[in-house]
């Protein structure tokens, strides 16, 4: 199942991408918000972030005004790696090198048709295994 969540200025994103979802059958958890009405994004960004960590779901999609402060909140979680993409090259390689499970957009940033682009290669892009990117992340997960 993947989570996903917004703020109000990624409201208009989040429900193209859930069209976009639930036209290819994937299985979601939609974590708020629900309009356009004014909201803080860490609330989101953490509620997303701990459904991730905790397992309830296998991987996250997050939108604000830039996508900066939503993966900035949902990363002080531990477990979660959220990647800002603004472009397929990011989110293939993220996914790669980084084992990303976290996606976070802007919805001020990308436009609709790159965006969902953006989630099609994040989510059937698979982590690479290598050894040298296991290091690296057990190195980024240390205090």
């Amino acid at each position: 199942m993947l989570a996903i969540g917004c703020d109000h200025a990624g409201y208009e994103l989040k429900q193209e991408i859930i069209k976009h979802l639930e036209e290819k059958g994937i299985e979601y958890k939609d974590f708020g918000c629900y309009s356009e009405e004014a909201v803080d994004y860490p609330v989101y960004g953490k509620l997303v972030g701990h459904a991730v960590a905790d397992g309830e779901c296998e991987k996250g999609i997050l939108i604000c005004g830039t996508g900066i402060g939503i993966s900035m909140a949902a990363n002080k979680i531990k477990g979660v790696r959220a990647a800002l993409c603004s472009d397929c090259f990011s989110a293939e390689a993220t996914r790669l090198h980084n084992d990303a499970n976290i996606l976070a957009m802007g919805g001020r940033v990308v436009g609709t048709g790159l965006a969902l682009k953006i989630v099609d290669t994040f989510l059937n892009t698979e982590f690479s295994g290598a050894e040298r990117h296991i290091a690296r992340i057990r190195q980024i997960e240390e205090d």
